[in-house]
């Protein structure tokens, strides 16, 4: 199929897979309805393209259908949608695969979705995902996304489940070799303040070259979602699966490269965190965050670079976040949505400095009270990490903070309510370095570079030659 810029209609995409009389599969869909199906229905000839439709909404009848072997707490989760998506694909190809018609591609559509009920006091979310072959009697791909539902009424929020569903399904069997394409054919025919795909994953024999990590960032590049997140282990997660019922300690950061100044503000604010009396060491997530900003500061986003970043990150434990926040108050705002226990917000004392000061609000009607207002809910506080005073080698901590007469009190209010807390026990050797410096260093080959940094992270710079490390005028 030839590449082409034009936005088909819905009705255009659930046509064209009727019409090809080599796909062939089932629809499986619990709580959102069956738009989905219903579009295909619509668009007329699904008598070539859909071998069954169910909605299993009981939650008895679902668990009888799709948990024989295995179980799922949670009924809207990528567990279940696995289930459902592997009960329809196995039931399908082992009933049809002896067809006369060799030539048929097989795919299963499922979802799982809670939409919006009727005290309006729900998350609206939900699982959405295609199990299919391009090939006839190949082993079969996959595609499974996330989405979170904006809209404020569970009709308008079930016709965006629709749509979604036919750009995923024409997405997965006409867009499959161009990622970005891919990514952005989702939200033909909708908008962001209607619905946000937080996740995707892509997997199977076709679906090789493609890398996750670099492929959720997209999401976030192209406006589909604000953040997205991996594991320690670098797989992607769905941010409220990963936070949920969490406390969260958050450090934002260019990590390029991680220095011994990165290494001591995460070990000593998480030691402060363990002085919280309900502080719970498996039910605490670091997380490493880096602005969509920061990626591209030098220009294109540099996939290289970004993988980089992530993979000696996850090799010293911890969990990464990409979002696009530029302000502190965005940030917490985003993360406020999930059902986080306790949340802390690392910063350095230079960037306090500047999250207090009026003009980077100029934009909100309520100015700086109104981002203070959003930066400190009831659960969030702010850790400090001091800087050195060179002239007197001393450190400059919270009280030896001096503001204009529009933000003292506001100083004043956050120190004596706690929300704003020095980090004690920094080693003072590390405030003289610099991450930009230390950069500046690999790439002019200055060999005092590696005082700054771990051994394991030099060794990883050095062996993978990392941000522009050259070593012949060494």
């Amino acid at each position: 199929m030839a590449v082409s810029n034009e936005i088909l209609t819905v009705n255009r995409k659930a046509l064209e897979i009727n019409l090809n009389p080599t796909i062939f599969g089932s629809f499986a869909e619990i709580g959102g309805g069956q738009e989905v199906a219903r579009n295909f229905f619509q668009a007329g000839g699904a008598s070539g393209t859909i071998a069954k439709s169910i909605s299993a909404y009981d939650k008895r009848y679902s668990d009888a259908i799709y948990c024989k072997d295995k179980s799922s707490r949670r009924y809207v989760s990528r567990e279940r949608l696995e289930l459902m998506l592997d009960a329809e694909y196995e039931e399908l190809t082992g009933l049809l695969a002896s067809t006369s018609l060799p030539d048929l591609r097989f795919f299963a559509f499922a979802d799982t979705v809670s939409t919006l009920n009727f005290r309006k006091d729900n998350i609206s979310h939900g699982w959405l995902g295609v199990k299919f072959q391009l090939n006839p009697q190949s082993e079969p791909n996959q595609v499974i996304i996330h989405v979170r539902l904006y809209e404020n009424d569970a009709l308008l929020q079930q016709n965006t489940l629709g749509v979604l569903g036919v750009n995923l399904l024409y997405a997965c069997f006409y867009h499959w070799q161009r990622p970005n394409s891919f990514l952005l054919s989702l939200m033909d025919n909708l908008a962001t303040d209607r619905v946000a795909v937080t996740m995707i994953h892509m997997s199977g024999p076709d679906l090789l070259y493609i890398d996750n990590r670099l492929l959720c960032v997209q999401l976030v590049k192209n406006g589909m979602t604000n953040a997205i997140m991996f594991d320690r282990n670098g797989h992607v997660q769905e941010p409220d699966d990963m936070v949920y019922k969490k406390n969260v300690l958050i450090f934002r950061g260019s990590f390029r490269p991680v220095t011994y100044v990165s290494i001591d503000m995460l070990k000593t604010s998480f030691a402060l965190f363990k002085k919280d009396e309900d502080y719970d060491k498996h039910n605490t997530l670091p997380l490493c965050e880096i602005t969509l900003n920061n990626l591209l500061q030098e220009g294109d986003f540099d996939e290289r670079d970004f993988l980089d970043r992530v993979d000696v990150l996850n090799e010293m434990g911890q969990n990464v976040m990409v979002s696009n926040f530029r302000e502190f108050y965005k940030l917490v705002d985003y993360m406020s949505q999930f059902r986080i226990i306790k949340m802390r917000v690392i910063v350095g004392i230079e960037t306090f400095i500047k999250v207090m000061h009026p003009k980077y609000y100029s934009s909100l009607r309520g100015g700086i009270v109104e981002a203070l207002g959003k930066l400190f809910p009831e659960n969030t506080k702010m850790y400090i990490y001091p800087a050195l005073d060179t002239s007197s080698e001393k450190l400059i901590t919270i009280k030896d903070l001096v503001f204009t007469h529009e933000t003292a009190h506001l100083l004043h209010h956050l120190a004596a309510n706690r929300k704003i807390l020095d980090i004690p026990g920094v080693n003072p050797a590390y405030l003289r370095v610099y991450s930009h410096e230390v950069l500046e260093k690999i790439r002019t080959s200055n060999a005092d570079w590696e005082n700054d940094v771990p051994v394991f992270v030099a060794k990883r710079i050095k062996a993978r030659r990392l941000f522009g490390y050259n070593d012949q005028n060494e």
